[in-house]
């Protein structure tokens, strides 16, 4: 009865009851009770998004050929590109080779990812529908090439319901000046779904993390406004039940508890040295630094709990590549992707080691990503344009076959042509680690139910453990 009435929120407040201080209930998903998690694999997603797409040829998917035929004319039709300056066939800047005992091929641009080979799980045959930045970005975070649909990340939330009530179970890392990617905040937003779903958005290097958390007042007066703002609210809600009523009084209540969660959480001084080494906190490059404290906040993060993390680049300014497209490197490819390499490959990497060392990896799936691929032929003279139809996507984390391979691009690196995947069956895979049916977590807006992996999407089992 609680399920049904007035939209769920009466077994909501009586899970919270069960369920004590430690968590918050998974939503109650419209016309029934929530969602159960079947056999979850992790509990838990960070996100390592490289705006701006990041060259699978010169990382995760290296090609002998290219580098055979260097400054040839292409041997296929070249399909439109976003510039349309297409040059001839340009081979990696990096050498390639076998890493770890799987020996997995890949390239040196990202030596210490390649060093955790054996933990790695390379999806080669990546495509998107997509060649545009904005585009992309939506269509990678939510499935749909346009704003207004929930991120995968409000998603999750939706579905799985928080690890820690006193932080978002969805949040956003920034820091030394990282930028939103190309098409604005709405690609962390929660869309039609409630929304305490939506992203929270923290700057992980600020003196404070997120605006006005530092009380203005003492906590009683605090606590008495906030509790008489509940009132109103709440009787509101009992005449007229309303889930966005409904989303704000959870997110004032959370709000007040993350004055005391989130500066407790951006305070890393009882981190050992040798930790901040790891992480590249005290490197002499500052991109280095302020992504690597970005990734040891993500750790921290999931250990309370957190659902779903998200880092952000900085911008190095090289190749073309800026603002919020950092690894756009349509000329001089070589200085920008090395030099966003530089920024983000120790960090990962730590992250992947310390999440391992912790006994937290196999709870946790870490997702290397950009919106799409690049070009095996030149742009101008030194660099490369989209490429959304074949590209490489490298997971680590539970659940997962490690030091593996699935899909292929052809022999230069165009098009997916060995079990090709999309997007959608990269979130339906995700979805299917946490212990949910991508088909069954949906929320009817305007008439239909939608859903992250929209009509399309499958389950890549080629790459479960």
């Amino acid at each position: 009865m609680l399920k049904r009435c007035s939209l769920g929120f009466g077994s909501l407040a009586l899970g919270d009851l069960m369920a004590g201080a430690s968590a918050v209930p998974a939503p109650v998903l419209p016309g029934g009770p929530p969602m159960p998690r079947r056999n979850p694999k992790i509990d838990s997603v960070i996100f390592c998004y490289m705006s701006g797409g990041f060259s699978h040829v010169d990382s995760f998917d290296p090609k002998p050929e290219l580098v055979k035929r260097q400054g040839q004319p292409m041997p296929v039709p070249v399909q439109p590109t976003m510039f349309n300056n297409n040059g001839n066939i340009m081979g990696s800047p990096w050498e390639s080779k076998s890493w770890g005992k799987s020996g997995l091929l890949m390239t040196d641009l990202f030596p210490k990812i390649a060093e955790c080979a054996d933990e790695l799980t390379l999806v080669r045959s990546m495509t998107t529908k997509v060649n545009e930045h904005a585009q992309g970005n939506y269509m990678f975070h939510t499935g749909f090439a346009f704003m207004g649909h929930p991120s995968a990340g409000a998603w999750i939330s939706y579905g799985m319901g928080s690890g820690n009530k006193d932080l978002p179970s969805f949040v956003v890392l920034q820091s030394g000046g990282a930028v939103v990617p190309h098409g604005g905040v709405g690609v962390f937003s929660s869309g039609y779904l409630p929304g305490q779903h939506q992203a929270s958005i923290l700057k992980a290097d600020a003196e404070a993390a997120l605006p006005f958390i530092k009380p203005a007042q003492a906590d009683p007066g605090q606590r008495s406004g906030l509790s008489f703002i509940h009132s109103l609210d709440d009787a509101f809600l009992k005449e007229a039940p309303d889930a966005k009523v409904a989303a704000a009084i959870q997110n004032y209540e959370t709000a007040y508890r993350m004055q005391t969660a989130v500066p407790e959480l951006c305070d890393i001084k009882g981190e050992t040295e040798s930790t901040r080494e790891m992480y590249g906190l005290n490197s002499s490059n500052q991109y280095t630094a302020a992504y690597g404290r970005q990734a040891l906040i993500a750790r921290r993060l999931v250990e309370r709990g957190v659902r779903f993390v998200e880092l952000s680049c900085l911008s190095v300014g090289i190749g073309a590549g800026g603002g919020a497209n950092p690894w756009d490197q349509h000329g001089k490819i070589k200085e920008g992707h090395g030099g966003m390499a530089q920024q983000v490959d120790q960090p990962v990497a730590a992250l992947i080691r310390d999440l391992r060392q912790r006994g937290l990896l196999d709870r946790t799936l870490i997702v290397f990503a950009g919106e799409f691929g690049r070009t095996p032929f030149s742009q101008g003279s030194d660099g490369r344009d989209h490429n959304p139809m074949g590209f490489s996507v490298a997971l680590a984390g539970g659940g997962l076959k490690k030091g593996f391979a699935y899909g292929a691009t052809d022999d230069l690196g165009y098009y997916a042509v060995e079990n090709e995947s999309t997007v959608y069956d990269l979130w339906a895979t995700v979805l299917h680690l946490i212990g949910l049916d991508h088909e069954k977590l949906t929320y009817r807006f305007g008439g239909r139910d939608f859903r992250l992996s929209d009509v399309h999407g499958k389950v890549i089992s080629g790459i479960l453990a």
